[in-house]
Order: C-alpha cells, then sequence, then structure tokens
C-alpha cells in the first residue's frame, strides 16, 4: 500500500520548504490535505512530483512549488473571501478554504465542477462553492474578493474579472511570456492593479485568457 502520508511530508520538506514558503497555515494544509485524493484516479501515483499534472482537456494542476509560492504571494489574512478560477478538481479551492473565511470556486466543466465539489464536501470542507461557467467571467454575483488565484497562464486578464476585487484585495496568476512564465502579483488601489514580479513558474495557457488576435491588412 502507498504511503501517501510520507509522500506528502517528502513534498512539503523537499520542494515547498525549500522555496521560501515560510507561512505555517500553508504548510500545515499542504501537509493535511491529500493531495492524491484530488487528481484522476490514474495520476495518484504521480501526486507529489514536483511537476504540473496534466488532468485532461488542456488543463493541469500546479505544480506543489508554484502553487505555495501563488500562495505565499497573495498574503493571505484571517476573513479573506478567495475566487479560485479554474479549480481543477478542486486541491486549489481546498488548500484556500483552509486560509480563507470562504472560497468560490469556477469550473467551465461540469463534470469536473460537479466532482470537485463532491470532494470538497466529502473532505469536510464547508466554506467552498464550486460554480461552473465560464472562466474569464470569474463569479461577479459573490464578489468582491479579498483575493484572486488563476490556476493556469494568462495572456491578457479581461477588466470585468479585474472588477471582482476587492480595493486592497490581490490577484495572483501565471502570465504567459514565450518559453519562460512569470508569476505576477497585483494590488489593486485606487481602483487600478498595480503587478509586481513574483518569481518564474511554466503552465498551459488558458483559452479563456488569450489576447486577441490583431489582423492587419
Amino acid at each position: 500500500m502507498t504511503d501517501y502520508t510520507t509522500r506528502r511530508i517528502v513534498m512539503v520538506d523537499t520542494q515547498v520548504r525549500p522555496s521560501d514558503v515560510t507561512r505555517f497555515p500553508i504548510i500545515d494544509a499542504m501537509l493535511s490535505l491529500p493531495r492524491e485524493e484530488f487528481v484522476p484516479d490514474a495520476l495518484r501515483e504521480a501526486a507529489y512530483i514536483g511537476e504540473n499534472l496534466d488532468i485532461g482537456k488542456g488543463r493541469i494542476m500546479l505544480e506543489p512549488r508554484t502553487l505555495a509560492k501563488m500562495l505565499e504571494l497573495a498574503d493571505i489574512r484571517q476573513g479573506f473571501v478567495a475566487l479560485d478560477i479554474g479549480c481543477g478538481l478542486g486541491y486549489s479551492t481546498a488548500l484556500l478554504a483552509n486560509l480563507c473565511e470562504f472560497v468560490v470556486a469556477v469550473e467551465d466543466d461540469e463534470a469536473r465542477a460537479e466532482e470537485a465539489q463532491r470532494l470538497l464536501s466529502g473532505h469536510g470542507i464547508d466554506n467552498a462553492a464550486v460554480m461552473t461557467g465560464p472562466l474569464s467571467e470569474g463569479s461577479a454575483k459573490s464578489g468582491p474578493f479579498d483575493v484572486i488565484m488563476i490556476q493556469g497562464a494568462v495572456e491578457e486578464l479581461p477588466d470585468p474579472l479585474l472588477a471582482q476585487l476587492r480595493e486592497g484585495g490581490r490577484i495572483v496568476c501565471v502570465f504567459d511570456e514565450g518559453a519562460l512564465g512569470v508569476v505576477r502579483v497585483g494590488h489593486k488601489i485606487d481602483g487600478v492593479v498595480n503587478w509586481r514580479f513574483g518569481f518564474n513558474a511554466g503552465a498551459p495557457l488558458l483559452d479563456d485568457f488569450r489576447r486577441p488576435a490583431i489582423f492587419a491588412l
């Protein structure tokens, strides 16, 4: 029988802690949540490797290091409400639920959204709700949010999504810049999101966040 508890400890000790992730609530959540239960059954044995996992239909589960560092950048405080875009089967949402007052997750695949909600409920996580809809639209009716996280790379963020970020809130995502992706954190100050560099990381580009093509004659 696979000892997933040991694998979880090794993941944190070799991938997360060495990457300057120091906040105890993040470490504690990653040690306690069974990551292997939030991946397709065929990937359970690969759940703790230090790579993005292909969960199908062009989507991935971010590698532990990248996700942990994004959570660190988000600087989550007690009482925060978070929006998790492209939550997959709910692992990132489960982590956020351990750190926030409430989490709204958005998935564009109805079957995957239903499975994510089932897994979250099965683990007693009752402060998270998974919605189905276009990723780029977020969940305006549930906002504004203190934190927005996007589980995949973007080229451009639509203004209606940025409008869902509360004044003083932050958004963390991977920007697709060719061969090298860049994670940035944006802080909303006086209605404007100001971005700063976080670290380099790679992730597949989400279709909903592609820059519109410009055709020249």
